[in-house]
């Protein structure tokens, strides 16, 4: 089963949470073994460049793709899961197409046998792109980017609400910091799936969730639904240019598309999709959302803004609204900690996601 997940995204450009869910959505395993295919889709996804360089120095040629996904699962689970060497290399060998199975077993044997004498580089080693070692290491410092880079490495831990939705620590965070108050109006411009604007519901706010697409705002109603959101309206609307009323809320709330740089280790495979060049073309989108959304709130209502990335260019490189002034309590809830004029949790630190938020205050 965990093949058959891995060779979905690594040839067929599947997301991994996707075709996991999928799989074992009637499976009959036991909780016991679906951990196991979740650790070994994560796990190899997340690992695969250092895979790779496990298996590498005994290669001579370049195995067909297919072969080339089975080599990492067998080394993910010699290096990393803990797996038995005989156990590993016999079970995988016995996914191997028949005139692959020599190959297979004589490579992973000497991956088990042979520890690595010398990674080639810290990013191999840590399984991601060069880019974004070099990115991190600039933006938090070389001892916070590793200790980053290396807890996103780990499994994300599920944190249930009170309501039973399922969410990070960091985005629940995230919305207690809209100081919504019964009966006030908020304005969630990307919401979907919908767990902030659920969060923000609670506090007795009517709370209208807005996203671009309307398979996306589905899944607004499904969660809606769900934890029984009755103040939660949800629509499809355009965030750079929605179709609301300029003033009309008392609070907004806009959680950016972003490069996704603070959830690698919930988002197995978005260290592998997100690119260097992705990162200027999302601010620039940020932006054009941002500057909308602050039409949108009244006078003495706030703005508050969020991304789970930790880069400054798509956050607090953002130019402050006009008419604007930076709110400076640190949010109600959560280990935020102080980040130019807004305030940013990291992974390693509160063991959540990493998040950035700033909020202001309409004058």
């Amino acid at each position: 089963m965990a093949l058959r997940c891995l060779q979905r995204i690594d040839h067929d450009g599947a997301y991994a949470n996707l075709v996991v869910a999928a799989e074992l959505a009637d499976c009959g395993l036991d909780d016991r073994d679906r951990r196991f295919v979740v650790d070994l889709v994560y796990g190899t996804t997340r690992m695969q460049r250092a895979c790779d360089a496990l298996v590498d120095r005994f290669l001579t040629h370049d195995p067909a793709p297919q072969v080339r996904t089975l080599l990492r699962l067998g080394a993910y689970q010699i290096h990393f899961a803990g797996i038995a060497a005989h156990a590993a290399v016999a079970e995988t060998v016995g996914l191997a197409p028949a005139r692959a199975r020599g190959f297979v077993n004589a490579v992973l044997r000497k991956v088990a046998s042979t520890p690595m004498a010398e990674w080639p580089s810290l990013a191999v080693q840590l399984s991601y792109p060069d880019w974004i070692v070099q990115r991190l290491t600039a933006e938090l410092g070389e001892s916070d980017a590793l200790a980053t880079l290396a807890t996103m490495n780990e499994p994300a831990a599920a944190t249930e609400r009170e309501d039973g939705y399922i969410q990070d620590l960091g985005s629940q965070w995230v919305a207690a910091a809209v100081p919504a108050r019964p009966g006030e109006l908020v304005i969630d411009v990307c919401a979907a799936p919908g767990g902030k604007a659920t969060a923000i519901a609670t506090t007795g706010a009517v709370v209208v969730a807005a996203d671009l697409r309307a398979h996306r705002v589905a899944l607004i109603v499904d969660n809606v639904g769900k934890v029984g959101a009755t103040s939660v309206l949800a629509v499809v609307a355009d965030a750079t240019q929605s179709p609301f009323r300029p003033g009309c809320a008392d609070h907004v709330l806009v959680d950016a598309p972003c490069s996704g740089l603070g959830t690698l280790r919930r988002r197995a495979d978005a260290r592998w999709r997100v690119e260097a060049a992705d990162v200027q073309q999302l601010a620039a989108l940020q932006r054009r959302m941002l500057a909308h959304a602050a039409t949108l709130v009244r006078p003495g209502g706030t703005l508050t803004y969020s991304v789970c990335t930790l880069l400054a260019a798509e956050s607090v490189d953002h130019p402050m609204p006009e008419g604007f002034a930076v709110v400076g309590e640190r949010p109600p809830l959560g280990s935020w900690q102080p980040y130019r004029h807004g305030w940013r949790v990291l992974p390693h630190e509160a063991g959540t996601d990493g998040m950035i938020v700033l909020r202001y205050r309409r004058t």
